[in-house]
């Protein structure tokens, strides 16, 4: 009544236009359709007029007019005025004016001609209706109305119960118990119960009773029932009285409420002959009741949970359990009438009033009990059925049929899995994890899982599971879990997960968590699992892990990261682990390895955590021996590596050393070395520490994961990437031991990750997934040399590929032909990779080196270069003694003898093709380089140039990247030096290589340390042989022009001896190598620095075979590194123990170790007029000087070897000797010898000017040149050396007396590294910009190497023979060196 419809105007200006309106305004009401909206509305506008009178602003007959006026409006519209009287009434009444009382008692008398009495007797109060003169007396009216409604309400009346009402109700009875097989009908029951009840004067609601009562005796004849009742009754609220009395009745105490009763209930709701509202109060206990009891249950469960781990006291552990056990006899669950009705509505189908009931109480806590969980179980079994039969029933399963319910109003049978989503996936979402007790109906549910996947599947239409992921997750994987351990029913949902993306099974497995489990039988079970009680201890962890997975697991790798000797037992323990079960187990790693509150390196940050290596031991072994999914494991890899972290590529790492067999270590011996050369049979039988055995499916596995799911170049180039990132983003505040360790298990997981895919993956998919050597390396970023790595399987294979289509294009048994069939073939693959490579540098690069040269050293291997015989019959015996010693062995059955020979005979047999086989590649592959070696290097550029250029690029790159390429590397030169490739100076690269390795031993990390080692003792190998035998040399370096002096602008003349370093002066190079590598040693020995310490200790133990072999400089050595050990014994104690091994192995290598003289030729000194102080041993000297020499220590020297060298110092080839200390040289000397250089080379840049000049005739003018300054100018040459070198006459005797000592001294100084090496010039732009050629002959020739011994003249004296002699042989004792320059 708050809206106002009559306005005030309207009163004010009522004969003018306010009555009009207001008569209009009814009218307009009175005809709308809405029939409550047009009372509510014509009641506001009556009570609106009437108030106005009332409060006295409206005239009281002309309100009376008006309202008599209203009355033809409507014919109830008495009755709705008497309604507005019956409000206002009240509202006067209350209030404290008695004018406006009066005025509506004035209105309502006013109205009385007009309004019935009857109709205000009803609606008024007694004391209105005494003010109005209706009534005489409101207390006498008052009492009336109590005797008549206790005569309608409670009086009955009485019955003779002795005669006509026992005879009724018998023969009510018997109509209703009759046999109703025949004919007869509901109507013609209701006839007789009608006639009944007219005979003998019957109560009806008696008889409906008595109905309900036959009924629920015979409640499976709802055909007869239902239509009775539905005839007989009138009221459905009478009904439900009945009911609730029926229900009210069986609350008593120990009463139960007949399941009839529920049915009854049910069907009459089910068929809408009552109200679920109306029967819904009469149940009990009350909703809240519910909630409380729920609430409770909860509270309970969560403190028997957290009373499994906790520690009880035995005494309060005992009255724990009695008071348990006193509260079970006293409590006795209540009988629930809500759940009672709500199983007879399963039961019976209606699952519209069912759902309704269950939308009244807490989640699941309908289906929580047992009865009602069938109920609806057995609803969904009835829903699913068609379908079921249609598409779930696997092959040769019969099932048991089952009869569908007669009630047409149940859920209706799906026929297809559109139909699922009507009603069945609501019913299984309400059922809740309760679906656990009906095993069948679950396999039911998923075996349809699996049919709609599939169908999904069959459409290659995206991912629709959606619906069954949900189910999944809040239904099967729930109710597995309070399953007692159904090995069947876990196997069945693994059927299931495995049709979805593995992301959606991963997540579903998070949700797989257990709500209970007995966490004192998994600490048992676990502190009770040793190696010799795996299978009944595994038999334990199968049973407790079928229900409660992840718990379990969690604990087993809480166990593994503190006790790592558990890994073994765990494993093997495993094993009745079913699929589910293994899936849930690789998430619980996943998690375990994910945990933010676990540190991945040790308190001291310089190594990784343990517990992060046992779980890496533990996935590599779980993996390998059982079938679980590793997708999610290869994903967080990936995942770690896009976060730039590198710490999880260990998992990665034992995975695939442990699904492959792919070992990676530097440990290697000689043997296993060789093996790995060889094809991937020998690899497999002598290349690792262990035999590789039964990885086929494992590595199947392995790889059809990387597959399926994209992640082979993915993890590739991020490992790739990742190397770098480990020093410069990831190492920023990590220990430089730690860094060097991360990176190292980076590069060695790329290589063994690299190598899995290179030798499991077909050739179609290596070549279809790694993209091409630009692309890798431009696009991707990767360094070059992991993008040659990954690229160098798919050259090989494509080689192949092409060399069989040539020869099945053109069939011929010539060796020849084939070769150039497979040249052929290496053309047309390697030429887009020529052209690839020159974007990989700077275009100044490809002056020194021809892309093609490049490409070959990176696309081959030593596969390619030699083939391992020693190794094939080495692994060929060894089984041949294997099949001996089975016959041998007579314990051993036949049949198994007769496999195990078969075994043997079979690897026999395949190591042998492959030998003849790879015998045949290698010859190809010479073939090919023989062919090529023309090609490789450019005659314009300078020997430095180039030799830089592949030690840069080349060589230094590749040699540290593995074990195996370390000894390509190595073999590679040795390969280029026996090609005899033009342009390439063999000794000039020998010496660079070991001029100065300070550099590159302070810039590795302790595996690169082992294989760079290994790169220097296969180099030291090859020096080695060629120093041992003349024999030897003569025949692999003799007539080869890797080892020229002197390189003429017409070409290589082999017949010319005299431009080839002869055997003795090589030998006295050795020597200089051999004491640069003391040197370098020495130097890092002094350092204190950990990583220059530990890495020239590991590179010393593996060059040791080749290294020391001079007793001097070995006994340098073992004094530096006991001071090592004497050092670092309290303070690091890894270089304590890298130390005292190498000190160890040292003195077992003395023996082999010879004097200096017996090691090069070691001629005395000549003593000429001006004496020369000479001292063998490295310490201090003095030596003869040339002028362009003067006052330069023999380390500047050398240093001058390894860079190019003007013309005007480019005389004969010298020998320069040094004691490593480097005599003091004074400023001024250097100066001169500086000044000296710089107008020699404009001059010669003069003469190069001077188009007659050849190589030749310079060097014949330069020896006249130098021969007369030695003869004529002898004085002014010696002048300078005298001033130095000359000992006075009176000290002569003192220097005697002292000589026998010098040995001992220079030792001393050795071991203490008391000679430093200048830093080698690394800008090689700079070097290329001196040694740019100006002339045409310059271009034709690069460089020359000077001779050690100086070509003879047969006009020179013999004093002048001995001098030179002098120059170039010094002391023994001193180092050698060869001088490099432009010929």
């Amino acid at each position: 009544m708050a809206t106002r419809i009559i306005p005030a105007d309207w009163i004010k200006n009522w004969e003018k236009s306010g009555k009009h309106e207001f008569v209009q305004l009814c009218k307009n009401l009175a005809y709308k359709t809405n029939h409550d909206s047009t009372i509510k509305d014509i009641q506001a506008a009556l009570y609106e007029l009437c108030w106005h009178v009332i409060q006295g602003n409206f005239k009281l007959d002309l309100s009376a007019s008006v309202l008599c006026d209203m009355m033809d409006l409507r014919d109830d519209m008495p009755s709705i005025l008497a309604d507005v009287f019956s409000i206002l009434d009240i509202e006067t009444s209350s209030l404290e004016e008695k004018n406006k009382r009066d005025h509506y008692t004035q209105l309502v008398g006013a109205c009385l001609f007009f309004v019935p009495d009857a109709i205000l007797k009803e609606r008024l109060d007694p004391e209105t209706l005494e003010s109005l003169g209706l009534i005489k007396q409101a207390h006498q009216f008052n009492q009336k109305i109590v005797k008549i409604k206790t005569k309608l309400f409670y009086k009955q009346q009485k019955f003779n119960l002795l005669r006509e009402e026992n005879e009724g109700y018998a023969k009510l009875i018997t109509e209703l118990g009759q046999d109703l097989s025949g004919n007869i009908t509901s109507h013609i029951v209701l006839e007789s119960i009608k006639s009944l009840i007219g005979c003998f004067n019957l109560d009806p609601n008696r008889v409906l009773d008595i109905i309900l009562e036959v009924y629920e005796c015979r409640s499976d004849q709802d055909e007869f029932f239902l239509p009775l009742i539905k005839s007989y009754m009138c009221e459905p609220l009478t009904l439900c009285h009945i009911l609730g009395f029926k229900f009210k009745f069986n609350q008593e105490p120990n009463e139960e409420t007949p399941t009839s009763l529920y049915h009854i209930a049910a069907a009459l709701l089910h068929h809408n002959l009552i109200e679920l509202e109306d029967i819904y109060v009469h149940l009990m206990p009350l909703d809240a009741s519910i909630v409380e009891e729920h609430k409770r249950e909860i509270t309970e469960a969560k403190q028997i949970a957290r009373k499994l781990t906790m520690v009880v006291v035995p005494s309060e552990k005992t009255e724990d359990k009695e008071r348990e056990k006193e509260e079970e006899k006293n409590d006795k669950a209540p009988d629930n009438q809500k759940l009672g009705l709500l199983e007879a509505l399963l039961r019976i189908g209606d699952w519209h009033h069912a759902q309704s009931i269950m939308d009244q109480m807490p989640a699941f806590y309908a289906t929580s009990h047992k009865a009602v969980a069938l109920a609806l179980c057995q609803l969904l079994h009835l829903t699913v059925e068609p379908l079921y039969r249609r598409s779930g029933v696997p092959k040769g399963a019969k099932g048991c049929l089952l009869r569908p319910l007669r009630n047409k109003r149940a859920p209706r049978p799906a026929e297809s899995f559109e139909d699922l989503r009507r009603d069945v996936f609501s019913m299984l979402c309400y059922l809740g994890p309760h679906l656990s007790h009906d095993p069948i109906l679950f396999a039911k549910i998923v075996r349809l899982g699996k049919g709609f996947m599939k169908e999904v599947q069959q459409r290659d239409s995206e991912f629709e599971g959606s619906c069954f992921l949900s189910i999944a997750d809040q239904v099967l994987l729930p109710s597995l879990s309070l399953m007692e351990c159904n090995a069947c029913m876990s196997e069945e949902l693994w059927g299931l997960f495995k049709l979805f993306p593995y992301q959606h099974s991963l997540g579903l497995t998070i949700k797989s968590e257990s709500h209970s489990i007995d966490r004192g039988k998994c600490i048992g079970c676990k502190m009770r699992l040793t190696k010799e009680n795996v299978k009944p201890s595994g038999r334990q962890i199968g049973k407790l892990s079928h229900s409660n997975p992840t718990i379990l697991f969690d604990y087993i790798l809480s166990q593994i990261q503190w006790y790592d000797n558990l890994i073994g037992p765990v494993v093997d323990s495993l094993k009745y682990l079913t699929s589910l079960n293994y899936d849930v187990m690789a998430y619980c790693i996943i998690e375990a390895l994910a945990n933010p509150e676990k540190e991945k390196m040790k308190h001291d940050d310089t190594t990784i955590s343990s517990w992060l290596q046992s779980l890496a031991s533990l996935c590599g072994a779980v993996f390998r021996k059982y079938p679980i999914e590793l997708a999610g494991l290869l994903q967080y890899v990936t995942n770690t590596l896009k976060a730039g972290k590198s710490f999880d590529l260990l998992i990665l790492k034992e995975v695939v050393q442990k699904m492959a067999g792919i070992e990676i270590t530097d440990e290697m011996t000689s043997e296993q070395m060789e093996a790995m050369t060889g094809g991937e049979q020998l690899k497999a039988e002598g290349g690792y520490f262990g035999q590789i055995r039964n990885t086929k499916k494992s590595s199947q596995r392995l790889k059809d994961a990387l597959l399926d799911h994209d992640l082979a170049l993915p993890l590739c180039l991020l490992m790739a990437q990742q190397r770098n990132g480990v020093v410069f983003l990831e190492g920023g505040e990590k220990h430089l031991k730690l860094v060097g360790k991360l990176y190292d298990q980076c590069h060695d997981t790329l290589v063994q990750f690299g190598g899995f895919l290179a030798s499991n993956l077909s050739t179609e998919d290596y070549i279809k997934r790694v993209p091409s050597i630009d692309i890798l390396c431009n696009q991707f970023h990767t360094p070059h040399d992991a993008a040659f790595f990954l690229s160098r399987p798919m050259y090989g294979h494509q080689i192949l590929s092409k060399y069989d289509e040539l020869k099945k294009a053109e069939k011929s048994n010539r060796q020849q032909q084939k070769v150039h069939k497979y040249v052929a073939a290496c053309e047309l693959v390697m030429s887009p990779v020529h052209e690839a490579v020159v974007s990989l540098h700077p275009p100044r690069v490809w002056d020194d080196l021809r892309p093609q040269f490049y490409a070959t050293f990176w696309s081959l291997t030593m596969y390619d270069l030699a083939v391992p015989h020693n190794a094939y019959d080495r692994e060929v015996k060894k089984l041949q003694v294997q099949v001996k010693a089975i016959e041998e062995n007579p314990d051993v059955p036949m049949n198994k003898k007769k496999k195990e020979k078969e075994r043997c005979t079979a690897l026999q047999e395949k190591l042998q093709e492959e030998e003849k086989k790879q015998l045949e590649h290698v010859q190809r592959v010479l073939h090919r380089l023989k062919l090529e070696k023309d090609n490789w290097l450019l005659a314009k550029s300078t020997k430095n140039e180039t030799i830089t250029k592949f030690l840069q690029l080349c060589l230094f790159p590749r040699c540290i990247f593995s074990a195996i390429d370390a000894v390509y590397c190595a073999r590679f030169v040795e390969l280029v030096h026996q090609q005899k490739t033009p342009n390439f100076c063999t000794l000039l690269c020998y010496d660079r290589v070991f001029s100065d390795i300070i550099y590159t031993v302070a810039s590795c990390t302790e595996n690169e340390s082992r294989r760079y080692g290994r790169f220097l003792c296969c180099m030291l190998e090859t020096v080695t042989r060629w120093h041992s035998d003349r024999a030897v040399y003569e025949k692999e370096c003799g007539n080869y022009p890797g080892f020229l002096t002197i390189f003429r602008a017409t070409g290589f003349d082999g017949g010319n001896k005299a431009d080839q370093l002869d055997y003795e002066n090589f030998r006295h190079v050795v020597h200089k190598w051999h004491y640069k590598l003391t040197k370098a040693s020495v130097h890092c020995l002094e350092t204190g620095e950990y990583t220059h310490i530990r890495n020239i200790l590991i590179v010393l133990t593996k060059i040791l075979p080749c290294y020391p072999k001079v007793l001097n400089l070995g006994q340098a050595l073992e004094c530096r590194v006991h001071k090592i050990c004497l050092e670092e014994k309290e303070k690091r104690p890894d270089l304590y123990a890298l130390a005292m091994g190498y000190s160890g192995q040292l003195k077992g290598r003395k023996a082999h170790m010879v004097p200096e003289n017996e090691f090069h030729h070691k001629e005395q000194p000549v003593r000429s007029a001006t004496p020369v102080s000479q001292q063998n041993g490295p310490g201090t000297t003095t030596k003869p000087a040339s002028k362009t020499e003067e006052g330069v220590s023999e380390d500047d020297k050398y240093q001058g070897a390894a860079k190019p060298v003007n013309k005007a110092n480019s005389t004969a080839a010298k020998v320069t000797t040094s004691n490593g200390n480097g005599a003091p040289n004074s400023t001024k000397t250097i100066k001169e010898r500086d000044d000296k250089e710089k107008s020699g080379k404009e001059k010669k840049e003069k003469k190069e000017k001077t188009p007659g000049n050849t190589l030749e005739t310079k060097g014949e003018s330069r020896r006249e040149k130098q021969r007369d300054e030695r003869g004529a100018g002898g004085k002014e040459e010696r002048a300078p050396r005298e001033g130095k070198e000359k000992t006075p006459k009176a000290d002569r005797d003192k220097q005697k007396a002292e000589e026998k000592n010098s040995k001992e001294d220079n030792k001393a100084k050795a071991g203490n590294g008391e000679p430093k090496e200048p830093s080698r010039e690394r800008d090689t732009g700079a070097k290329e910009s001196k040694s740019k050629e100006k002339g045409g002959d310059r271009s034709a020739m690069s460089g020359s190497l000077k001779s050690p011994v100086p070509r003879l003249e047969s006009a020179e004296s013999e004093r002048d023979h001995k001098r030179r002699k002098l120059e170039t042989h010094s002391s023994p004792s001193h180092s050698s060196s060869v001088k490099v320059s432009m010929a």
